[in-house]
């Protein structure tokens, strides 16, 4: 039995989910499914510039998995741009982390093993 994915940390969404051609009815095309963790990858890298080591510790991932990743993302865009199909963004074993402000601010990412939340300022 494989083992379970880890959830990959996403910190980006699409302004759009669904990409498809002009002209061609929804029911006549082939869906390919980016999954956000792809979507965060190609984001990362390819729109911001970053590399993959920076990527993969941003993710919460190694960074063969971000290679991986990255991989199968541009393989689907590539099919989606050349053959015409339409692109879906959405699903993948992700979390997000919890918005900035609020009872929340100062505790990190997941609030464990942060002393209780308490920021120690000027030390």
């Amino acid at each position: 039995m494989p083992r379970p994915q880890r959830q990959r940390i996403v910190t980006g969404q699409p302004v759009a989910t669904v990409y498809k051609p002009l002209g061609i009815p929804a029911r006549d095309i082939q869906w390919i499914n980016l999954t956000l963790d792809e979507f965060e990858a190609i984001r990362l890298i390819d729109g911001d510039g970053n590399d993959q080591d920076a990527v993969a510790e941003q993710m919460g991932v190694s960074r063969p998995t971000v290679t991986r990743i990255l991989a199968s993302a541009r393989s689907k865009i590539a099919n989606v741009i050349t053959h015409g199909y339409a692109l879906e963004i959405q699903g993948g074993t992700v979390m997000q982390p919890p918005a900035m402000g609020g009872r929340g601010r100062g505790r990190g990412f997941g609030g464990q093993g942060r002393g209780r939340g308490r920021c120690r300022r000027g030390i």
